[in-house]
């Protein structure tokens, strides 16, 4: 009886600790301000999927002429994925399909770019989205932006 429930103290404390972890590193993450939530689809062929697969929920933050992407549900303090400002090429934008709904949050819009040859999905918010093309077109003078 008392290693039963030794055991299952030392799960419920663990449980606590990797929560507070998630948080913790959402908050280090979000420290530096310029976050937005931001779901990424990458490496997607032409005729995108609508099924919801391949889609990843995350995090992104600006961070000079990058943006960087970091899943939600991971504990690495590094970003998964760094998208260089001068590289994004803007394909579209489209609301979600099927499936999709129900994989992103609910006023989610989907914009479809191109960086360095690799083709990505990117869904976040209205206003989000605002943000981000904004930011793509305040590049510097002498620098190449491609927004459709």
């Amino acid at each position: 009886m008392v290693l039963a429930l030794t055991v299952c103290g030392i799960v419920v404390v663990l449980a606590a600790v990797g929560l507070f972890v998630f948080g913790l590193r959402r908050r280090l993450i979000q420290r530096s301000g310029g976050t937005f939530d931001c779901s990424l689809r990458w490496d997607v062929p032409e005729k995108p999927d609508t099924g919801g697969k391949g889609w990843s929920y995350g995090v992104a933050r600006y961070n000079g002429d990058c943006v960087e992407w970091y899943r939600v549900f991971s504990y690495a303090l590094r970003p998964r994925r760094i998208l260089e400002r001068s590289a994004i090429e803007v394909a579209g934008r489209r609301l979600p399909e099927g499936e999709e709904e129900m994989a992103l949050l609910s006023d989610a819009v989907i914009l479809t770019c191109l960086h360095r040859g690799t083709r990505l999905e990117l869904a976040m918010s209205d206003d989000a989205l605002t943000g981000f093309l904004a930011w793509l077109e305040a590049a510097p003078p002498g620098q190449r932006v491609n927004v459709a």
